[in-house]
């Protein structure tokens, strides 16, 4: 005979809707057993009719809770004290967290076991909880927010001529197989939180801004509005080869192209931070998120020239601004941070043909190289000789 309440074990003197909220804590905790028919004190009152309550138990289960926690839960008759009561046994869920359907993902629909009481849980415990579920990708996880909508994302499918509906999202996996948005989704909705804060700075030094800039909502439009923000201040210069004018940007546009690419991609979006563009008179700073790989230590790329062994090791070419897209080097440039000079003596550190053969681990490094050796000064790798 169960003596009192724990927290494993808890207490419904009659049958009602209120046994979702101990459902989802036990299925969101360390599973337990609800006894329906028993008072807090432990008496014994039954239950008057236990098919009726075992029906209206069972469809509150699947219709009020999501993810569906059927699976992990049991209801089944028993006799004590000459009396019929139900006992709901409950399993720890696999698809974490676990919410009331009308409350959403939040404080008010996830609940958790807090000894002997089911308690809502802290929003830090509901991103650990999808964190866990996610088996470490982020973007596959559950969005902590459901409320999505997709204007700037079907108006960027739409000027592609790309179809944007609920058969698309499923195939992007915008959509989960229990059907919730994912945290891709979250991410490029009008909803997202993640931002790009770009900054212009008067001369070399981050003293005196001369403009700044924060952008919100879908990362396609974010990258496009930083992309327009950039290409207006990219000043266009002009030499002359014998009687021919040639015109050239600052800053390559193929380059700035991959290097946003690279910031908004191989960010870690677990974490809340903004991505930063700063604009100097003389160089291009980007900075995202994101930490090593595991195995690989800071002392391993702690300068340029090392750096720059690594890159070629991975069939990297270090190139000059004017041969940063040499054709015989393959696809695309993968990173570019502009390095102090006056204009005609700029260089990329970063401006690489990649290889067919570049593993998705090897582009993570490297877009964390493009946020940490941002800032490298007249140390960087001199490609002229």
């Amino acid at each position: 005979m169960v003596q009192r309440e724990s927290s494993k074990v808890e207490f419904k003197r009659e049958c009602s809707d209120t046994i979702r909220r101990s459902v989802i804590a036990f299925a969101n905790s360390d599973g337990g057993c609800i006894y329906v028919g028993i008072a807090d004190d432990g008496e014994v009152y039954g239950v008057a009719d236990v098919d009726v309550a075992l029906s209206r138990i069972a469809n509150t289960i699947r219709d009020s809770i999501l993810p569906d926690v059927t699976l992990f839960t049991r209801c089944d008759p028993e006799i004590m004290d000459g009396k019929k009561v139900i006992r709901i046994d409950v399993q720890r869920g696999t698809a974490r967290p676990y919410y009331w359907k009308e409350k959403g993902i939040r404080p008010e629909g996830v609940f958790v076991r807090q000894g002997a009481s089911s308690v809502p849980a802290s929003p830090a415990a509901i991103l650990q909880m999808i964190g866990e579920s996610g088996e470490g990708r982020y973007e596959d996880a559950r969005s902590f927010n459901q409320d999505l909508t997709f204007t700037q994302t079907a108006a960027f499918f739409r000027k592609k001529g790309l179809a944007f509906g609920k058969a698309q999202m499923q195939t992007l996996h915008f959509i989960g197989n229990d059907c919730m948005y994912s945290n891709l989704a979250w991410m490029l909705s009008d909803q997202c939180v993640h931002s790009i804060k770009l900054a212009v700075f008067e001369g070399v030094a981050k003293s005196v801004f001369r403009d700044r800039r924060e952008l919100s909502g879908s990362l396609l439009k974010q990258i496009e509005d930083a992309f327009e923000f950039i290409d207006r201040l990219n000043r266009t210069r002009s030499d002359f080869q014998g009687l021919d004018r040639v015109d050239s940007r600052d800053y390559p546009p193929e380059a700035i192209r991959e290097g946003l690419l690279n910031l908004v991609v191989h960010r870690d979006y677990s974490f809340a931070a903004a991505s930063l563009i700063s604009l100097f008179e003389d160089r291009l700073e980007m900075i995202s998120v994101g930490g090593l790989l595991p195995g690989i230590q800071l002392s391993d790329y702690s300068g340029p020239r090392k750096l720059a062994k690594a890159i070629r090791l991975k069939n990297f070419i270090l190139s000059p601004t004017t041969d940063c897209l040499s054709p015989d080097r393959g696809v695309a440039v993968l990173a570019a941070i502009i390095l102090g000079a006056p204009p005609s003596r700029r260089h990329l550190l970063l401006a690489a043909a990649l290889g067919r053969g570049l593993t998705s681990h090897v582009s993570r490094l490297m877009a964390w190289t493009v946020g940490t050796f941002g800032i490298v000064g007249n140390d960087a790798v001199d490609t002229r000789d």
